[in-house]
């Protein structure tokens, strides 16, 4: 599985393969050691960092439905998927952005096949706005920023 690390010395969205233990990743730009962790998401407590957090089958009900009194936008997507990397910067962004106000989560649909069948996810990119544990809003194709920002800020 791919993770997307930002270097803290230039800002560089780097791509790293998650299974390589035991090897150090480097930026591609500037040669900077990455840190896995850095840019791994907001927290469900509400701790803020550089991206959003990456959600399984197993953590989805405490991450995405446990969240309380802040909407969830949950992005369902897929590595292959070229619209999926298109919005994925946009959605970067929106969670750095977000100061607490929301929480912008990812689902690898082919990693993760239980939460992609019980939300009936057919076509990707899929973004679903969960408040206080419910289904609100499904968004279906790429969106562009302004949209995606707009949909939740009618659900903070």
């Amino acid at each position: 599985m791919l993770a997307i690390i930002a270097c803290g010395q230039c800002g560089a969205k780097n791509r790293v393969d998650e299974r390589a233990a035991g090897r150090q990743p480097v930026c591609g730009r500037c040669g900077a050691n990455l840190t896995m962790n850095a840019g791994a998401g907001t927290g469900a407590n509400g701790d803020t960092k550089s991206g959003p957090l990456t959600v399984t089958d197993a953590s989805f009900t405490r991450d995405v439905l446990g969240v309380a009194g802040r909407p969830v936008l949950l992005d369902c997507w897929a590595e292959w998927c070229g619209p999926c990397r298109i919005i994925a910067p946009v959605l970067d962004q929106l969670a750095v952005e977000s100061r607490g106000r929301y929480l912008i989560a990812k689902l690898n649909v082919d990693d993760n096949p239980q939460t992609a069948a019980r939300f009936q996810i057919r076509s990707i990119p899929t973004m679903l706005i969960f408040k206080n544990g419910e289904l609100a809003e499904r968004l279906v194709g790429a969106q562009p920023k302004h949209a995606i920002a707009a949909r939740l800020a009618a659900h903070t």
